[in-house]
C-alpha cells in the first residue's frame, strides 16, 4: 500500500507525522510526505535518514489557518493533485481540512488536529466575529469535512467540536495520538522541578498561568515565542519574571526528552487541547501530570492526572505545592500516568488504528503491501 501524507512543520503535528510515517514505513508501506508551512530545518528531518520506500517533498505553502492562506490554496491544491497523479497512492492522509475536497479519485482521510473556531471559543468564551477571512475559512473547512471519505480526530471532544462548528462528517472516527516510549526516559533520577511545554505566543496553551504566582519548586518553561504566521509575528507574550522560573525557548526533541526526564511534575496548563502530545511525552517520562480541568484532559487521562480548577492560577500553584510536599502522592500520579500512556497511547497502537482505517477505504484487492 502507498499512502500520501501531508503535514505542517509547526508544533505537535510534526511529531505526530514522524510517528505516523516511521511506523507506516516499518510496516512495509510506501509513504510520500508533503510538508506545508515553513520549510523544515535540518534538525526536523534527521529522522527521515535511512527510511526505505519514502519520498519527501517540502513546500512553503501557507497553512489554511493563516490569515493569507487563501492566496495559496489554489496553488497548493494543484501541486498536491499533481503529486497524486505522479505517485498514484492508494490513500491520501491529510492533516489539513482544505484538501478533503481535492479533485482526485483517491480515498481521502482528513485528520482534525485543531481548528480556528474551537480554539477561539476556548480562549475567548465565544465564537469569533464573522470577518470575510473567517467566512472563507469556515466554508473551506466545512467543504473539506463534507467531501472527505473519512474524518479522524485525536479525541472524541475534537470530533464533536468540528461537527458542531462546521458540519458533521459523513464518516468519523477517533484515533488517539501515540508516541514511541523508547524516545523517553522514565527511569532517570528526578529533580524537584515542574516542566511546562507550550508555544509562548499561543494563549490556548496559557503557559503564563505559571507566572501568576510564586512557587516553592523551580519551574521550567520550554516553547517557541515566534508566531508562525508572519501577519501576527510581532505579537509578544507578557511573561512576568518570577523567582525560580526559567524560560528555555524552543527546544530540540533531544533537549525536550532531557527536560522531561529531569522533571518530577508536568503542568498541563492548556485551556484548549484537542489531545496534547506534551503531556503524553511527560507521562512516558514518568512525570506526575498536573492538568487544567478541561474535557479533553479528562477524556485522555481520566483519574491518572491531578487536576486544578479551570484556568485558576492560585489553585494550580496549590496543586503543585501539594504534590511537591507529598512524595508518595507525586510518585503515585507519576506511575498512574506512565502506565496509562504505555497501555493506550503508543505509536504502535496508533499505527494499528490507522492501518485498519486505510484498509476500510481501499477497494478490496488493492491494498497490497
Amino acid at each position: 500500500m502507498h499512502v500520501l501524507v501531508t503535514a505542517d512543520t509547526v508544533g505537535g503535528v510534526w511529531s505526530y507525522t514522524r510517528e505516523l510515517v516511521t511506523g507506516l514505513v516499518r510496516r512495509g508501506l510506501r509513504v510520500t510526505l508533503v510538508s506545508l508551512g515553513e520549510i523544515p530545518a535540518p534538525s526536523q528531518t534527521q529522522w527521515m535518514e535511512g527510511l526505505r520506500g519514502f519520498d519527501f517533498r517540502a513546500t512553503a505553502f501557507r497553512l489554511e489557518w493563516m490569515q493569507e492562506a487563501e492566496q495559496d490554496l489554489a496553488a497548493s491544491s494543484e501541486f498536491l493533485a499533481s503529486v497524486v497523479r505522479e505517485t498514484r497512492p492508494d490513500v491520501l492522509h491529510f492533516s489539513q481540512y482544505c484538501y478533503g475536497d481535492l479533485a482526485v479519485d483517491t480515498p481521502r482521510l482528513v485528520v482534525a488536529h485543531s481548528d480556528v473556531v474551537s480554539w477561539w471559543a476556548a480562549v475567548h468564551g465565544e465564537e469569533p466575529r464573522p470577518t470575510r477571512w473567517l467566512r472563507w475559512y469556515r466554508e473551506t473547512v466545512a467543504r473539506g469535512l463534507a467531501r472527505a471519505n473519512l474524518v479522524v480526530a485525536p479525541s472524541r471532544w475534537m470530533l464533536d467540536a468540528v461537527s458542531a462548528y462546521y458540519t458533521r462528517p459523513n464518516r468519523g472516527a477517533v484515533v488517539y495520538n501515540g508516541r514511541n516510549p523508547g524516545l523517553f526516559n522514565p527511569h532517570a533520577t528526578k529533580d524537584d522541578l515542574v516542566l511546562c511545554v507550550g508555544r509562548l505566543w499561543d494563549p490556548a496553551k496559557q503557559v503564563t498561568l505559571l507566572s501568576h504566582c510564586d512557587h516553592k519548586v523551580p519551574i521550567s518553561i520550554a516553547g517557541s515565542g515566534k508566531h508562525p504566521d508572519e501577519v501576527l509575528r510581532e505579537a509578544r507574550p507578557a511573561l512576568p519574571a518570577r523567582r525560580g522560573m526559567q524560560f528555555h525557548g524552543q527546544q530540540s526533541e533531544t533537549q525536550l526528552a532531557h527536560l522531561y526526564s529531569r522533571a518530577s511534575m508536568y503542568a498541563a496548563t492548556s485551556r484548549y487541547e484537542p489531545f496534547g502530545l506534551a503531556p503524553l511525552e511527560a507521562a512516558l517520562s514518568r512525570c506526575a501530570i498536573v492538568a487544567n480541568d478541561i474535557p479533553t484532559f479528562h477524556e485522555i487521562w481520566g483519574e491518572t492526572a491531578c487536576y486544578f480548577r479551570y484556568n485558576d492560577a492560585d489553585h494550580l500553584a496549590h496543586t503543585i505545592q501539594r504534590l511537591h510536599a507529598d512524595r508518595e502522592l507525586r510518585l503515585t500520579y507519576a506511575n498512574l500516568a506512565y502506565h496509562r500512556a504505555r497501555q493506550r497511547y503508543t505509536a504502535e497502537r496508533m499505527i494499528d488504528d490507522y492501518m485498519n482505517l486505510y484498509e476500510s477505504l481501499v477497494p478490496a484487492g488493492a491494498a497490497v503491501v
